[in-house]
């Protein structure tokens, strides 16, 4: 069969920067995976971004392509290879800061691909990481819809449809960041195109990647330029746009329920908990000190009557040593089942106060938590819930807390009237503490209680977070109210691939269900 009149004429887009300039053998290597593939590539445009001029003439069997000029951003330099390229197919190796080596049979994969989905926009793939401690297998996420994270990983190679490029325009040249630029581009492919993946499981990879990975924490962003997240707020809101899915400012709100209910407390203070008697006495110590001490804590061990954390519980309630009846009080739920939903659920049921607040067992509220969430709430009878701001601490030696100043105050100050609601598809977490009324709790079904699909003790109100936006305003508090304590037992730092991949999953799961009910949602009132 002759491949090139066969509509999989494919050109391949390569870097060459300094950096190989440097270490040609390097470049050599990607080179020759190109060159050597089971069927022929049509041609080869080289982004030249080096001082020097890559001499090509050595290539004989491919026609090569060197571009060089004033290009500002990639985006810029994607176009100028797209424009110059002549075939069907574009193959972009995003090769900046990292060496690939495509598998031979990488191009056999894409045109049964190709074959299999007419309507494919973008194809990537699973890859093998070469670094220091030897080769990983990097297993990616399969696309959907819900996958809305300008962080997830789709790899470094693509292969994209020309037809599809040209009806989308090619790339966002106002975009500045090579990440934005990406996420821009399969954020519009998804939206008319199938956004191919073809997975691995044990010596299937489609290249390799020779570079060192990257152990990933969940306070990442928070290091990244502000101006870059503004940026991939802008292609988030365009996207949301075009598909029908974004709320604008103010849609939707409505005034929290009136209750003839009368309550015992302000607010009821929730605590799962399980297996952590060392740590109790620390958030239980935050919840006396509050200002406002018309409330009550209530202690959900889930790890049945066995939990040592039962025996420390007790001691504050009546008739225990640290029991004060001046204090706040301390109610205790013993359950034997570790699933953090149903502890919140079951402290809500038998919550005495108005408003739920959130404690995870190994943090703590600043003294003055409960007031500031209640005077917002006063101020707004739109406000469905109130979400703060909080410092990451680090437990040192014996039980010493310090406060970890590299880390700034976790704000999500990118949450704004206007964009919060929208921006939380894109962003992981919403902040902390969370407080809402037991009405509106009640009203959204209650929490998560792992039993949405990858659920696993991870994410059990962000479900509840997005439906309460829909309909009623959500109040922020950009001053630290709230003590993150990270210690060798957190599970919120610091984990594995395999942990990271469950909990996106979850959500991405969750963004994908927002996005249909928001759909069907902003269909109904137009109506």
């Amino acid at each position: 069969m002759n491949y090139h009149s066969s509509k999989f004429s494919v050109s391949v887009i390569l870097h060459f920067t300094d950096s190989y300039s440097a270490d040609l053998t390097a470049f050599a290597r990607i080179l020759d995976s190109v060159l050597n593939q089971s069927l022929p590539v049509h041609e080869i445009i080289l982004l030249n971004q080096g001082e020097e001029l890559l001499l090509t003439k050595e290539i004989q069997s491919v026609p090569v392509k060197v571009l060089q000029g004033e290009y500002r951003n990639l985006a810029e330099w994607l176009n100028a290879g797209w424009q110059a390229s002549e075939g069907d197919y574009l193959l972009y190796l995003a090769n900046i800061s990292a060496e690939i080596q495509l598998k031979q049979a990488y191009l056999e994969a894409a045109y049964l691909s190709v074959i299999k989905h007419p309507r494919l926009g973008m194809l990537y793939a699973d890859y093998e990481l070469l670094g220091e401690n030897g080769v990983r297998e990097i297993h990616l996420l399969k696309h959907h819809a819900g996958r809305l994270r300008d962080n997830q990983d789709y790899g470094l190679v693509f292969l994209f449809s020309n037809a599809a490029l040209m009806e989308i325009n090619g790339f966002d040249a106002s975009i500045q960041s090579d990440n934005n630029v990406l996420y821009d581009i399969r954020l519009k492919l998804s939206e008319k195109y199938e956004i191919i993946h073809i997975a691995n499981k044990t010596g299937g990879a489609l290249y390799r990647v020779i570079a060192e990975g990257h152990r990933a924490d969940v306070f990442d962003y928070l290091i990244a330029q502000k101006e870059l997240q503004l940026e991939a707020e802008r292609v988030l809101y365009s996207h949301l746009k075009r598909i029908g899915a974004y709320l604008r400012p103010g849609y939707g709100y409505r005034a929290r329920p009136k209750s003839n209910r009368q309550y015992d407390y302000l607010t009821s203070v929730v605590i799962p908990v399980n297996n952590r008697p060392e740590f109790i006495k620390i958030a239980l110590s935050s919840v006396f000190a509050q200002t406002i001490k018309n409330i009550e804590a209530i202690v959900v061990v889930n790890g049945g009557r066995s939990d040592p954390t039962v025996t420390e519980v007790v001691k504050y309630l009546p008739g225990g040593s640290l029991y004060n009846g001046k204090k706040p009080p301390v109610r205790l739920i013993i359950a034997d089942i570790n699933n953090i939903g149903l502890s919140l659920n079951l402290g809500i049921q038998q919550a005495s106060g108005r408003y739920y607040m959130q404690l995870d067992s190994d943090d703590r509220l600043k003294p003055n938590a409960v007031e500031k969430v209640v005077e917002l709430f006063e101020s707004d009878e739109r406000i469905g819930i109130v979400i703060g701001s909080y410092e990451v601490w680090e437990q040192k030696g014996l039980g010493e807390l310090v406060r970890m100043t590299k880390i700034p105050v976790v704000k999500h100050d990118e949450w704004t009237d206007e964009n919060g609601r929208n921006n939380l598809l894109r962003i992981n977490g919403a902040g902390a503490p969370r407080c809402i009324p037991i009405e509106i709790i009640q009203e959204m079904g209650y929490f998560g209680i792992n039993d949405e699909p990858y659920a696993c003790n991870y994410g059990e109100d962000y479900d509840m977070v997005l439906k309460i936006s829909e309909k009623y305003k959500v109040g922020r508090i950009y001053e630290p109210i709230y003590e993150v304590i990270r210690h060798a037992g957190g599970t919120d730092h610091r984990i594995d691939q395999s942990t990271i991949d469950r909990n996106d999953e979850a959500k991405d799961y969750i963004r994908l269900l927002t996005l249909q009910r928001r759909i069907l949602l902003n269909r109904s009132r137009t109506k």
